[in-house]
């Protein structure tokens, strides 16, 4: 056997025990990643017992179609519609909060280079550049508010340099090395989680629990405001249903000095 075919073998066999043993997996873009970066996260992710698996794309479907033919029923085949670019696999047994922390942490500031497509808006502050006064015409060009201060030129107000979105050009990537500023991140990006079967996108990874709560509990007002409005009772609205009909009683208690062993202690703070 080519040593080309042994590694594939062990890589079938590495990822097919990867999927026999996790329900958890995050589906990761490595975009402008380097080597050194992708070892560190490997390094923190250990002591949570989270793997990463990187190599390409057509070996990492072909695995996962072959073990769904011996696993008919198994959702993994959701995964490989997400199998496309330049990402990985991270294999994740518990603390999925923890695994997602520690690969957002690992983010690595880097310059602007001309035709990349901005990442966010970039924008210069005030204040001294250390340049030479020779170089005001240039940055008059780029419409960059200068002054001379103490023999040097000096910004006098914030810069929008670079919309996000829009691709970097020559001057704006210029201006920014000789800022010295590194105005973006390069860093393992989330695309999707795969947890139990289904497959969801990967800013469920950001919502809180007290967030679930409050969608949760919102959601149960709206359930018993729709019960009350149309009376049909439900689990919901029963609390409300049984507090409003106590309220009744006690005003017609009230009215027609009808008394009830329930409206006494009522009776007894009206007095």
């Amino acid at each position: 056997m080519s040593s080309s075919r042994a590694r594939k073998a062990l890589y079938f066999e590495r990822m097919t025990t990867l999927l026999d043993s996790h329900e958890t997996i995050l589906v990761i873009s490595i975009d402008n990643v380097g080597s050194f970066q992708m070892a560190t996260i490997r390094k923190q992710l250990r002591p949570l017992k989270a793997q990463v698996l990187l190599g390409k794309n057509t070996l990492q479907r072909l695995v996962i179609a072959k073990y769904c033919e011996k696993h008919p029923d198994h959702p993994s085949a959701a995964i490989s519609e997400k199998l496309v670019g330049n990402v990985g696999l991270v294999f994740v047994t518990s603390q999925l909060d923890k695994v997602r922390d520690v690969i957002k942490a690992n983010v690595k500031a880097a310059p602007a280079k001309v035709g990349q497509v901005s990442e966010s808006d970039v924008i210069i502050p005030p204040g001294p550049t250390g340049c030479d006064p020779g170089q005001t015409s240039w940055f008059q060009a780029l419409n960059v508010p200068t002054k001379i201060s103490k023999g040097s030129i000096e910004i006098t107000s914030a810069v929008h340099l670079i919309k996000r979105g829009i691709k970097v050009g020559a001057s704006e990537a210029s201006l920014l090395q000789k800022l010295n500023i590194l105005p973006f991140t390069y860093g393992v990006k989330f695309v999707s989680v795969y947890m139990n079967g289904s497959v969801f996108d990967a800013a469920v990874l950001d919502i809180t629990e007290e967030q679930v709560k409050q969608k949760f509990l919102a959601g149960t007002r709206m359930v018993a405001a729709l019960s009350l409005a149309t009376g049909i009772p439900t689990r919901a609205s029963l609390p409300h249903s049984i507090g409003n009909a106590v309220r009744s009683l006690l005003a017609v208690s009230a009215v027609t000095g009808i008394k009830f062993k329930q409206s006494k202690p009522w009776d007894a703070l009206l007095a």
